[in-house]
């Protein structure tokens, strides 16, 4: 194996204020104004996704950990407990004749490991326990995904999937109730996790 010249950044939480600086020093903007311009549309399919993400790590009192871009999972627990988060919605944010169908990606993957660059040679699902998050609102002029309200939460091990779907790459929200997947509330969500993580044999 090749040796790690240039070793894995960790990056801090930032709080919004540290500035953008041109050549002479000058502050042009803030990080802040930054996040406003790159993350306003939370409608958007990838923002939503974040956010869901977000969610869950405010459900679990993990939210202050910088989130991983392309690691195995999306979650890991102060337990240990690898989540997986996917999104569906019924409303995009262009122009639609009908609702969208509820359907969320559950592929297995080659697992990617960000300190050494390196893909597993194992295609599966990385995590332990899936939240399938689902922003339920179906009005164009009240949409809001900061209202928790408009959402729902599924829970479900991993264990299950790969028993009751194989490797099958999408699954509907139907199918995921027949696998008795069950909707929890926002408050709901941390002892569901760990309960379910429990019950996964």
């Amino acid at each position: 194996m090749e040796e790690i010249k240039f070793p894995l950044i960790y990056s801090s939480p930032k709080s919004g204020l540290e500035p953008l600086i041109d050549s002479p020093g000058k502050e042009v903007s803030k990080l802040s104004d930054f996040w406003q311009w790159a993350y306003s549309n939370l409608i958007d399919n990838a923002q939503r996704g974040v956010l869901a993400e977000y969610i869950v790590a405010c459900a679990l009192n993990i939210q202050r950990n910088p989130r991983i871009n392309w690691d195995k999972y999306d979650l890991i627990s102060n337990d240990g407990i690898t989540i997986e988060i996917k999104t569906s919605a019924y409303l995009q944010t262009w122009g639609q004749k009908k609702l969208s169908n509820l359907t969320f990606g559950i592929q297995p993957t080659f697992g990617w490991n960000q300190a050494t660059n390196e893909y597993d040679d194992i295609k599966m699902r990385q995590a332990d326990i899936y939240v399938f998050c689902i922003h339920k609102h179906q009005n164009p002029l009240s949409v809001n995904p900061l209202d928790l309200n408009q959402w729902e939460f599924y829970v479900l091990k991993t264990a299950t999937l790969n028993n009751r779907v194989g490797n099958q790459k999408t699954i509907t929200i139907n199918k995921l109730k027949s696998l008795d997947a069950r909707y929890f509330c926002f408050e709901d969500l941390k002892a569901t996790i760990s309960a379910e993580y429990k019950n996964r044999g």
